[in-house]
């Protein structure tokens, strides 16, 4: 089972693929993935863990890594006390006080020399090097601390590692002043990128921040406020104007404007009546309304977007992923080439090694500049962002590995009805009155809309029919008064030894009918293509190969794909048969799968990339990797440009990040460089890669791009 685990406070870039990496190695975890905005850690337990035993284990895995960090259960109610900067910071700010005296007092005593003829330079100047030292340590305690903490668990090669072994080199050839002023400034930059980070998660947060804290349930006349959890089917809510919609519900009195751009990132106000349904998340900006409550607060369209965020980080990108691999072995490398420098200077040149930029001073640059902080940071942060802003505009990803993955398709499949259409059936033309009624007498069994559109048609009094059978693909058959009642396609018919004497038939999707082996008539409904469709798919054709796979007949299938704009189609496709249709058409390319229905569930789940629209079932929506909340196809548009955005920004990140350390580097090895100078090459590098990561959220004109 997956449980959320809190960890307040955690601010290391660096730790976060060390927690998930050590608490997947427990012996009762499946895997653990941590969300970086949320500072949640989900975790697949096996069925035999002990809740107890587990939260401690992983609390003493954070504990080694970072101090004043609180690790609970998400669900457990904690009260957070917020860090104390002086007494976080005490030894560093007593080091910083310490070497602040040290240096201005030492320069005061020549001065007095001069003034009174006293020799007090000889007599203090032992002691300088001792009060440097004393400074140091205070300064560089904490790093120390978490450094002994890690080697008892092992960890002995992090960024932890190369600041101790760089600054007591530094200290050690009497390079005092530059070996505090970089801790000093490591300490500043890892403050200031801490609340870099923070503002980051904070922005990336209020993109989604969809939560209901209470529901006005109206109980005996009385309004009483619940937690949203433990509201009932069936109770009334009273939405008030200003409030967020807590659970999904219909309208049973009132009328009201809906404000639906969180949930869906439309601008334009929804209007709803009595009867009408409405989605929990969505603003009532009107008057106020009784809701009627068809969905538990857990099965919610809000429980499950919010979930899906915060499950996001589950399934990461290959980018992430190389990452996280790459920082695990970088810094023992780092460490190694440090070593190699000083062992070159030893054997070559042994009279360069101590002095004021000799090798060892070379390597202690070296490894100050080589922290991977900026790339473990900033990549995951980068994706996380563009998996916010899409879902501000209702696109919801259930990983940042299928944010990578849609940059890269190349085959766009998409099926016709709800998707391409409006769904929303009408019966154009009716053969005779019995063929409706037979029609309508077995097709009210059924949930598919061309059966709802015959329903809702028909006005004669149906027929009891008995023994229902729908066959996806091809109709539904049942038994009336002893005789088999037929319903569905010409081939369904034909199938069952029914000839079908009808030629020309107007474009549109018929439902043939027979009762007892004779055929009866037909009955012509027709679906209309949405005004969205015709330019974005018109598009796709310019840049993927675009094809609509339908199980309507030929002739509804050819007036659509004209419509488009002669888009290559398949029509009168089975389930099984739409499978390897797609699976013919994809070839060796990254595939992309758009439906809505039960039928095309195995294409979402069979695609590189599933795209569900919100009106699917909840079959299509749980095997599907992206979903369209609003069902407007122009926005798989607007997801494949900030996926391209976020791809670009971490690319920039990496790309930035690696040039300016192989730069430092360089010139550390030959000795072109100061060490107070390379802390720019790691704290400044990763905050400008953090600061980079927000330009997802904040251009406006990207985001408002149709």
């Amino acid at each position: 089972m997956v449980r959320k685990i809190a960890m307040e406070n955690l601010t290391c870039s660096n730790c976060i693929s060390k927690v998930e990496r050590r608490t997947s190695r427990l012996p009762y975890v499946n895997s653990a993935s941590f969300n970086y905005a949320k500072q949640i850690l989900l975790v697949d337990f096996t069925e035999d863990y002990n809740e107890e035993k587990a939260l401690k284990e992983i609390k003493e895995i954070v504990d080694v890594l970072e101090d004043n960090i609180i690790t609970h259960y998400y669900e457990d109610k904690v009260v957070i006390k917020k860090v104390n900067f002086f007494q976080e910071y005490k030894f560093v700010l007593a080091g910083m006080l310490l070497i602040t005296i040290t240096f201005f007092g030492f320069r005061i005593f020549p001065f007095i020399n001069s003034i009174f003829g006293t020799h007090l330079t000889q007599l203090v100047d032992p002691w300088k090097s001792i009060f440097y030292w004393i400074g140091y340590l205070l300064l560089i305690s904490k790093l120390i601390i978490q450094q002994l903490k890690g080697i008892k668990k092992f960890d002995i090669f992090n960024e932890n590692t190369l600041m101790i072994i760089a600054t007591f080199a530094a200290m050690f050839i009497g390079k005092y002043e530059e070996s505090v002023a970089v801790v000093i400034l490591y300490s500043f930059g890892e403050y200031l990128q801490n609340r870099a980070v923070a503002h980051s998660k904070n922005e990336i947060s209020a993109l989604v921040d969809l939560k209901v804290e209470y529901a006005n349930v109206l109980v005996n006349g009385k309004v009483v406020v619940r937690d949203p959890a433990l509201i009932e089917v069936g109770d009334e809510l009273v939405i008030k104007n200003g409030e967020r919609i807590p659970v999904d519900g219909i309208v049973k009195s009132g009328s009201t404007s809906l404000n639906t751009s969180e949930l869906t990132g439309e601008a334009k106000l929804r209007t709803v009546d009595v009867g009408d349904e409405v989605l929990s998340g969505n603003i009532n900006v009107g008057d106020v309304i009784h809701l009627q409550v068809t969905r538990e607060y857990k099965n919610s369209t809000l429980a499950k977007i919010i979930d899906l965020i915060e499950n996001s980080t589950n399934s990461k990108s290959k980018r992430e992923m190389f990452i996280s691999k790459f920082a695990k072995v970088y810094t023992p490398i780092v460490v190694g080439l440090a070593l190699l420098l000083v062992l070159y200077g030893v054997i070559f040149d042994p009279t360069n090694v101590t002095t004021d930029d000799g090798y060892i001073y070379r390597a202690a640059i070296f490894l100050v500049i080589s922290c991977p902080c900026s790339l473990v940071l900033s990549v995951p942060l980068s994706y996380y962002a563009g998996i916010g802003t899409a879902a501000k505009n209702g696109i919801l990803f259930k990983g940042s590995q299928y944010l990578h993955l849609i940059t890269e398709v190349e085959t766009i499949a998409l099926d016709k009805t709800g998707t391409l259409t409006y769904g929303d059936f009408f019966v154009k033309h009716v053969s005779n009155p019995e063929a409706l009624r037979l029609a309508a007498s077995v097709e009210h069994f059924s949930n598919h809309p061309i059966a709802k559109a015959i329903v809702e048609y028909n006005t004669a009094p149906i027929e009891t029919v008995k023994n229902i059978k729908e066959i996806p693909g091809y109709g539904i058959s049942g038994i009336l008064n002893k005789q088999v009642l037929l319903a569905g396609s010409r081939s369904f018919l034909e199938k069952n030894n029914i000839n079908v004497d009808v030629e020309k038939l107007e474009v549109g999707s018929y439902t043939f009918v027979a009762l007892d082996k004779e055929f009866i008539g037909y009955i012509i409904v027709k679906d209309e293509l949405k005004e969205t469709s015709m330019e974005t798919i018109r598009d796709f054709t310019k840049n993927y190969d675009t094809v609509m796979l339908t199980g309507d007949n030929e002739t509804s299938a050819r007036d659509i794909a004209m419509q488009l704009g002669g888009v290559e189609y398949y029509a009168e496709l089975l389930p099984e048969q739409k499978l390897e249709k797609f699976n013919e058409i994809r070839t060796n390319s990254v595939s992309l799968f758009v439906g809505d229905g039960i039928n095309d569930a195995p294409l979402l789940k069979n695609a590189d990339i599933g795209v569900s629209l919100g009106s699917a079932t909840d079959l299509a929506i749980e095997v599907s990797d992206v979903i369209i909340i609003n069902n407007d196809i122009r926005l798989l548009q607007k997801a494949i440009k900030i996926a391209e955005k976020t791809k670009r920004v971490s690319f920039e990140n990496i790309l930035f990040s690696l040039t300016i350390k192989i730069a430092f580097l360089l010139l550390s090895t030959i000795g072109i460089m100061w060490m107070w100078l390379s802390i720019f090459a790691d704290v400044g590098v990763a905050i400008l890669c953090v600061l980079n990561s927000l330009r997802i959220i904040y251009q406006k004109r990207y985001l408002h791009q149709q």
